[in-house]
């Protein structure tokens, strides 16, 4: 499929009535676990897009460009409304959470999977064990308040086990920025740095504005610690990005990255509501791509091959278990941490390093961590925590499920 060969419609005849864009749900207890996911990354793309061109205008001193960006972000705005109306109103926040978590777990492995850039592998290697932890975390929360098991949410496709410990993952900011791909990158290591991106912003923004409407005092908590983490992840993930890349160059790549992720969907949807959906919405991006591609030759007399080549999507996203590739990751890189720009093991790190600084002054000695909490908690009350395992755990360490490992990728 390449959607600069398709035909454009006249962006004024996108604009649908109102009424149109408030869609039908999908059933919580019916649906695929992927389509959930499916449905979470796309608002989540329409978000960093729409977010993307507000930030540009605010810069911009061209005023016909702004009204052609306004135009533009109208349409983006529309579809991401459509879109989130698609979550049904009797799914709660938690079990929203759910699906958010295994979105992050399968479409980082999904991606490292065929990650050509080794740079790139490396940061959704080590990103996905943390997401695989929260999943952890919020799933015994669940089960704790609510006593709904996130195994059936999730389909059984992921495990739901403890990865690298939340506690772990609070590193000094310094620590949070990766080398970034340039020009020459692969068309799919554009896409998988584009789609991560805005699919962990997603996540961070979720949890900064729902956590403050959790039911009681520990879920609040709960939120606001992995919020902080996810703002690491899109600040991980971010510096990734082509620094050098024009911003009508990443308008064009946004569009592009939109029809890929639409035509992925609607190819591998499972439901048809939501394949009608997916369908439409690429068919509209198909006019999005042709503009952008036409604002960039018209400012900046570039053609759309000096971003995305020929225009030919390469292998669609498809999600689907990643059990076995999680495991592999969890026995080779569990203990790692960062350093500036580098990803290595914290048995790497000097005794004195930042690391271990930031993690006295951001967690002191008693662990006294929200995400330790919830785990501490449930095994309270119940002798043991909340998982479902495909097979016992690879980590030897991490299989006692009366204590919660504090210990694990935070000493040297």
């Amino acid at each position: 499929m390449n959607p600069l060969k398709e035909k454009a419609k006249n962006l004024d005849s996108l604009f649908m009535r109102m009424d149109k864009t408030y869609v039908k749900p999908y059933n919580k207890n019916e649906v695929n676990p992927y389509s959930k996911t499916r449905v979470i990354l796309m608002n989540g793309t329409e978000f960093e897009q729409v977010w993307f061109t507000h930030g540009w205008h605010r810069h911009e001193i061209n005023q016909d460009l702004r009204r052609d960006l306004a135009v533009l972000r109208k349409l983006e705005q529309q579809q991401q409304k459509l879109i989130s109306c698609l979550k049904p109103i009797d799914e709660t926040i938690l079990e929203s959470t759910i699906g958010y978590e295994q979105l992050a777990v399968d479409l980082t492995a999904c991606m490292a999977r065929t990650e050509k850039d080794v740079g790139v592998k490396e940061q959704l290697d080590f990103a996905l064990l943390e997401d695989f932890d929260h999943l952890y975390r919020y799933a015994d929360l669940l089960e704790m308040d609510m006593g709904v098991k996130a195994e059936k949410l999730v389909g059984k496709y992921t495990d739901i086990m403890p990865g690298r410990p939340t506690i772990s993952e609070h590193r000094h900011p310094l620590d949070s920025i990766r080398r970034p791909i340039n020009s020459s990158a692969d068309i799919l290591t554009k896409l998988h740095v584009n789609i991560i991106t805005a699919a962990e912003q997603q996540t961070m923004n979720y949890y900064m504005n729902v956590g403050g409407f959790y039911g009681n005092d520990l879920g609040r908590k709960l939120y606001a610690e992995i919020a902080m983490i996810e703002e690491q992840h899109v600040s991980e993930y971010g510096s990734l990005l082509d620094p050098n890349c024009t911003m009508l160059e990443s308008l064009v790549m946004h569009e592009f990255t939109e029809c890929y992720l639409y035509y992925s969907c609607y190819q591998t949807e499972t439901c048809e509501h939501l394949k009608k959906v997916w369908e439409m919405m690429f068919e509209q991006e198909i006019s999005h791509l042709h503009y952008a591609v036409e604002l960039l030759q018209k400012y900046e007399k570039k053609d759309a091959e000096s971003v995305i080549g020929k225009g030919e999507f390469p292998q669609l996203l498809d999600f689907e278990s990643n059990i076995e590739y999680v495991r592999k990751v969890m026995k080779a890189t569990v203990e790692n941490t960062a350093s500036k720009e580098n990803i290595i093991s914290v048995k790497e790190l000097p005794k004195d390093s930042r690391f271990f600084t930031y993690q006295e002054q951001i967690v002191g000695s008693q662990c006294a961590v929200p995400s330790h909490e919830v785990i501490d908690s449930y095994i309270k009350m119940n002798g043991e925590d909340y998982r479902w395992e495909a097979a016992p755990h690879p980590i030897e360490c991490l299989k006692d499920r009366r204590i919660d490992n504090t210990t694990l990728g935070r000493q040297a």
